[in-house]
């Protein structure tokens, strides 16, 4: 079972970046956080992510936390 089915974390970062028309390496630029890493977000591999950079990624993608991430326990 992928990570992110294990605990329930979705991560919509595919769906905004294609509303906004924002490719990854765009992104990365405007927030300051690697390609990788951001990969590492978007596929669902990531353990954590600091505040700091939900931040960063909310104020790029005009967004918030919550249009990024969702939780669905079942």
């Amino acid at each position: 079972m992928p990570p992110e089915e294990a605990s329930g974390i979705s991560i919509h970062l595919d769906k905004l970046l294609a509303e906004r028309g924002m490719t990854l390496t765009e992104l990365a630029d405007r927030v300051g956080v690697s390609v990788v890493n951001l990969s590492v977000l978007k596929n669902g591999r990531a353990r954590a992510i600091r505040f700091s950079t939900l931040a960063a990624l909310c104020r790029a993608l005009d967004c918030q936390p919550g249009d990024l991430i969702s939780h669905d326990p079942d």
